[in-house]
């Protein structure tokens, strides 16, 4: 299986986008995710996201995420949560280190499956 983010932006406009994947798709929907970070200043920033389920065929399991560009005193974050809980659920909050951390984005996003996975929160890979 293959399990991959895909970055639809920093949180400005495009959390709507990811409410609607997420209504659009509610019986693919498993998680939603907060993650909690601190940018360069030492604020707090927020990256919301959503795992699915694989479709059908192609074996490829969508993480679709908004990276880092959320207040953690945002009205985004309640609309986030509120949608999580529309479709059943309670969002996942996690502390994790700031992209920059990382040389590349590649390396912060296997960074991160590989914590979701050690949560059971996304299943291993087969």
């Amino acid at each position: 299986m293959i399990q991959r983010f895909v970055e639809l932006g920093e949180g400005y406009g495009d959390i709507y986008e990811l409410r609607e994947l997420m209504n659009s798709n509610r019986s693919r929907f498993m998680h939603g995710f907060v993650f909690t970070s601190k940018d360069m200043d030492g604020k707090p920033v927020l990256s919301v996201a959503a795992a699915f389920k694989p479709a059908a065929e192609g074996n490829f399991m969508p993480i679709y995420i908004c990276r880092e560009g959320i207040p953690a005193d945002s009205k985004r974050l309640a609309l986030f949560e509120s949608a999580v809980e529309e479709l059943g659920a309670v969002a996942i909050h996690m502390d994790v280190k700031h992209s920059s951390v990382y040389a590349d984005r590649k390396f912060y996003f296997s960074h991160l499956i590989s914590v979701l996975r050690l949560n059971h929160y996304i299943p291993p890979m087969q």
